[in-house]
C-alpha cells in the first residue's frame, strides 16, 4: 500500500491579492511566523501573473480588487487545468452574500470574512496546504505510475509506441461514441496503464518469441489483476483500474480474468480492447509480422460477428482509425 504524508518536505507558497498595502502586510506577517513563503500583489491582473510564475499552493484573493477582481480571478484559475486543484480563498465582507454566491459559483474553495481573524487565516491557509500538498503527492503517484508503464514497454522493443498510439487511438473512438471529458481523460490514462500489471510477468513469458505453453499463459492472466491491485490506492485512477483489470475480456464471456459478459465488461474496457487489438495486430511482433489495416480490419470485423466485441463499437473505430506505418 502506498503511504502520503501529511507533512511537505518543501516550504508552502502563498499569494495574496489585495489592494490595502495594509492587509497584504498583515498577512506576510501572520503567513510568515507560520513557516509560509508569502508573496503578494496589489490587484488581481497581477496576481493571475503571479500564479503562472511562482505555482502557489494557497491563492488569497480579495473580491474587491482594481484592474481584476478576485471573482474573475478565481474564475480564471479553476478553469485552467494547470490550476484548478490550487485551493482560492476569497476574502468579503460578512454581508457579501450574493459574492460568496458568485464566488462558490467561480469555484472558490473557502471564504474568509472581513475582518480577518488571524487564528482563523493561519488555521485555513494550513488546512488547505496540507490539502495541496496531498494532491501534489497523487501526481507524483500518478506520474510514477505513467513512467512505470513506459518503463514496461521499452522492456520488449517491438512494442515501442505502443502505449502512446492506445491512447490516442482510445480516446478517438471515445469522442467518436460521444463520452464525456471524464471518461475521455480516463481513456487517455488507461491506454498508457492498460498493461502496467505487467511488471510482475517475468520476461521469460513476457518476451517469449514463440506460443505460451499453458502455464506461462495463465501467469500472463494475470497482468490484468497485478495492474488493478498496483493502481488500487490512488483515488485519481479510480475511473482507470476498470480498464486496467477488464481490456482482455470479452462480450461473449472468453476473455480474462473474470470471464465477464455483455454489460458487465466496462464500456471504457470495450473501447480500450478494440484500440488495444488493432493496434498488435499492425504491429511487428517476435512471433508474426504486422498485418495490413484491411487484414487487421477484418479481424475486427471476425471479432464482431462472434460477439466478442460490439459491431458498433468496432465500425466506429475503423470509420476514423489511421492507417498504421509499417
Amino acid at each position: 500500500m502506498i503511504e502520503f504524508g501529511l507533512q511537505s518536505p518543501r516550504r508552502s507558497r502563498v499569494l495574496v491579492a489585495d489592494d490595502t498595502e495594509s492587509i497584504r502586510a498583515l498577512y506576510r506577517k501572520l503567513l510568515t511566523s507560520d513557516g509560509h513563503e508569502v508573496i503578494d500583489v496589489p490587484d488581481g491582473a497581477a496576481a493571475l501573473t503571479a500564479v503562472h510564475e511562482s505555482h502557489p499552493d494557497v491563492i488569497l484573493l480579495d473580491v474587491t480588487m482594481p484592474r481584476m477582481d478576485g471573482l474573475e480571478v478565481c474564475r480564471r484559475l479553476k478553469s485552467d487545468p494547470a490550476t484548478r486543484l490550487t485551493p482560492v480563498v476569497l476574502v468579503t465582507g460578512l454581508s457579501d452574500l450574493q459574492d460568496r454566491i458568485k464566488g462558490i459559483e467561480a469555484g472558490a474553495d473557502e471564504f474568509l470574512s472581513k475582518p480577518v481573524h488571524p487564528m482563523e487565516l493561519r488555521a485555513r491557509v494550513g488546512s488547505l496546504t496540507r490539502m495541496k500538498h496531498l494532491v501534489d503527492a497523487l501526481d507524483s503517484a500518478e506520474a510514477a505510475f505513467m513512467t512505470l508503464a513506459l518503463t514496461i514497454e521499452a522492456r520488449d522493443p517491438m512494442t515501442n509506441g505502443h502505449c502512446e498510439r492506445l491512447a490516442r487511438h482510445a480516446v478517438m473512438l471515445g469522442k467518436t461514441l460521444g463520452l464525456g471529458e471524464a471518461d475521455l481523460q480516463a481513456l487517455h490514462r488507461g491506454g498508457y496503464l492498460h498493461d502496467v500489471g505487467k511488471v510482475g510477468v517475468p520476461d521469460a513469458v513476457l518476451l517469449k518469441p514463440g506460443p505460451l505453453t499453458p502455464a506461462e499463459f495463465e501467469l500472463m492472466q494475470k497482468h490484468p489483476d497485478i495492474g488493478d491491485s498496483l493502481c488500487a490506492p490512488l483515488q485519481s485512477l479510480r475511473a482507470v483500474r476498470p480498464i486496467i483489470r477488464c481490456h482482455h475480456e470479452r462480450l461473449d464471456g472468453s476473455g480474462y480474468p473474470q470471464g465477464l459478459r455483455g454489460d458487465e465488461v466496462p464500456l471504457l474496457a470495450q473501447i480500450v480492447a478494440i484500440a488495444d487489438v488493432f493496434d498488435a495486430l499492425t504491429s511487428h511482433r517476435p512471433y508474426r509480422p504486422a498485418l495490413s489495416a484491411e487484414e487487421a480490419a477484418r479481424h475486427l470485423h471476425g471479432e464482431a460477428a462472434h460477439a466478442r466485441f460490439s459491431r458498433d463499437h468496432v465500425e466506429a473505430f475503423l470509420s476514423v482509425a489511421p492507417l498504421p506505418a509499417v
